[in-house]
């Protein structure tokens, strides 16, 4: 429960709008990696899953199970999405935020937005935070 806590605080503490943030061209490589997350937690390969996380994620959680159960009960939407759509790459800060659209098994959209770093010459996800949709008026 703790960890759970700690993740959730970790996207607390991210919170702010992305949606006003300079729009970046998209990155095939970091929607390959989220991709690839997605995948692994759709086999319950927690420990593939784990090897997409920055250090500071993995040093959270330790486990690949600490992991896994954090996203299991913190982002259901995440480890069994029914659709995954890729919204649009933004730059925040010096940082890159991948706003990633899930739909869940009832039919519900989730925007979220994965904090991208570079680390060792590979995209890894350093951090998750749900995000309003954006406004859509006719």
């Amino acid at each position: 429960m703790r960890k759970l806590t700690l993740g959730l605080a970790l996207a607390a503490s991210m919170a702010g709008s992305l949606w006003a943030q300079d729009v970046v061209s998209p990155d095939p490589a970091i929607e390959s990696t989220i991709q690839s997350q997605i995948d692994a937690f759709l086999k319950d390969d927690f420990e593939t899953a784990f090897t997409f996380a920055s250090p500071n994620i993995r040093n959270m959680f330790r486990t690949p199970e600490n992991f896994g159960r954090m996203v299991q009960q913190g982002y259901p939407m995440v480890w069994r999405p029914e659709g995954v759509t890729f919204g649009e790459l933004r730059e925040l800060g010096g940082g890159l935020y991948q706003t990633v659209i899930l739909k869940d098994a009832a039919g519900t959209l989730h925007y979220l937005a994965y904090r991208m770093d570079m680390i060792d010459g590979a995209w890894r996800i350093s951090g998750v935070q749900f995000i309003q949709a954006p406004d859509v008026s006719a």
